[in-house]
């Protein structure tokens, strides 16, 4: 019998790869993960499927890339075709639970097109991505009745019929005056909410919950927490554990505005990217931003206290990752999108109980890893259907538990899809001309823009990404390789979702046991 019998899935929205102490991060505490880190393998090159929330987290829940599952921005609903993480579990008798955020937005019309009954058990389930919500809270508005937190806020005496606007997201400023963190210039203020009611407080507490209630059945956890993401407010003390002398330099230079590409120059007109161009703001926003990660650090410790205490350890997968990153300034850009490291490469730590993966307990894998490679690493340890047919990413088992293959992956894409942004009006493009696909390798990092020239980064010699070599004569050659590269990614996706290999292997050459004789003399 395999050691894994339950997963815990632990998200974090924008938070970037360089911030953790294990990481090399020189100031931020982040004792409980670099200690997970320990205990597992941390995955050093590690990148989503797109630098946006919402088709991040799409290719994370069903294996896709969003080339293939088509949810290419925020509020863009996942097709009912899909298959997730639940849809894939649950018939194995696991209890799939989300607690947190995951941007999933319904598919209206394919309910309505499929007759399925508004209300039912099975219509809740597709409209929360095939999630059982505990509790559902997206972090970005005032929280609905999806959640249960506006009712903990109101019950521990905040008041006031917005309290997350009035006390979770808000400060007192020195004068006494009410002040919202949706203005950056009040990051460094205490939220007024306590720290035991705040956001990662309350969602921590519904997973040690969970967790306490399931006894032995097995299940499967989704604990997606709504920071470091803005509004940048932390509640005290994170929001003064650290300051401007101990954040990370910028990673920007004037050369960067020299011929710049027109979709580039285009997000730097973005109103975040001005802000943050400015460096009063970025050392306003980062150390805020550094409090909130070890905030999460403190709860992610507490609910692996809670894990220790019920026995779980010994046979729960965990993994620790973000659905992107956040530039806060570097190369003169706020947010994320853009296929910088910033933006694209995460934090991937997974801890796996099985003895086998003893020997590698404490690697630091350098070798490149998908978002889209999580959900068939945990139908393989659990020993369910691979569904190859449907998941495009590959199991983490063989670089957790050996033997570390000879060969793996060469390269590792990325996309986006601009056309709901200011820089698609900017630029004159109608919705469907605003893509752009990324490809890294060892060395080089690509960039293809439908309608403009592309983007080249040679990663050995410039890791800092801010040489642009998308018009070098003398790197001709490689732009083409990396195109074909990109074609060739285009070739393998997968297109045939309603019928599994093992079905196509059965039917191979049978027509002739149906009567059918075509071609014979």
């Amino acid at each position: 019998m395999a050691a894994v019998r339950n997963i815990l899935f632990v998200m974090c929205d924008q938070l970037r790869a360089d911030h953790l102490g294990v990481a090399g991060h020189p100031h931020l505490e982040t004792p409980n993960l670099d200690a997970l880190a320990r205990r597992g393998v941390r995955f050093e090159r590690a990148y989503v499927q797109s630098g946006v929330c919402g088709p991040s987290r799409m290719s994370f829940y069903t294996g896709r890339y969003m080339f293939s599952h088509g949810a290419t921005w925020n509020r863009v609903p996942l097709s009912v075709r899909e298959r997730t993480i639940g849809d894939h579990l649950r018939p194995s008798g696991m209890r799939v639970a989300l607690a947190g955020k995951t941007h999933v937005l319904p598919d209206a019309d394919g309910l309505q097109r499929y007759g399925i009954e508004a209300g039912s058990a099975l219509d809740a389930l597709l409209r929360e991505g095939g999630f059982e919500s505990l509790d559902r809270y997206d972090g970005h508005s005032r929280p609905g009745r999806e959640s249960g937190y506006p009712a903990f806020l109101a019950a521990h005496g905040y008041g006031g019929d917005d309290p997350w606007n009035d006390w979770v997201i808000s400060a007192e400023a020195p004068d006494g005056r009410i002040v919202s963190g949706w203005q950056m210039r009040n990051a460094r203020l205490a939220a007024r909410v306590a720290e035991e009611h705040s956001e990662t407080a309350y969602m921590t507490d519904q997973a040690i919950r969970f967790v306490a209630e399931q006894g032995e059945r097995p299940w499967f956890l989704h604990l997606s927490y709504v920071k470091p993401h803005w509004p940048y407010m932390a509640p005290a003390p994170y929001h003064a554990m650290y300051g401007p002398e101990d954040c990370l330099p910028l990673n920007r230079a004037a050369s960067e505005f020299v011929e710049p590409h027109p979709v580039i120059a285009a997000y730097r007109g973005h109103e975040e990217s001005r802000n943050f161009a400015r460096e009063e703001v970025a050392r306003t926003v980062r150390p805020t931003y550094m409090g909130l990660v070890s905030q999460i650090d403190a709860h992610v410790g507490r609910l692996l206290a809670a894990l220790r205490a019920a026995g779980r350890l010994e046979d729960t997968l965990i993994v620790f990752t973000a659905d992107h990153g956040d530039f806060l300034g570097d190369h003169w850009l706020g947010e994320k999108e853009i296929f910088h490291e910033e933006a694209v490469r995460v934090p991937l730590l997974v801890v796996d109980p099985d003895p086998r993966a003893d020997a590698t307990r404490g690697r630091v894998e350098r070798r490149l890893v998908e978002a889209i490679d999580l959900l068939p690493t945990f139908l393989d340890v659990l020993g369910l259907d691979p569904a190859t047919h449907l998941v495009e990413g590959r199991s983490l088992t063989p670089l957790l538990r050996g033997p570390s293959p000879a060969t793996w992956r060469e390269a590792a894409v990325s996309e986006l899809d601009y056309s709901f942004r200011q820089a698609r009006i900017t630029l004159g493009r109608e919705p469907g001309q605003c893509r752009a696909w990324m490809v890294r390798t060892e060395r080089w990092k690509y960039v293809d823009w439908l309608g403009f020239r592309p983007q080249l980064f040679d990663l050995a010699e410039d890791p800092q990404e801010r040489v642009d070599l998308g018009t070098s004569g003398a790197h001709r050659g490689v732009r083409a390789e990396m195109r074909d590269r990109l074609w060739e990614w285009v070739r393998e996706r997968k297109l045939r979702t309603t019928l599994a290999d093992a079905e196509v292997r059965r039917r191979t050459a049978r027509h002739k046991e149906h009567g059918i004789f075509f071609g014979v003399w």
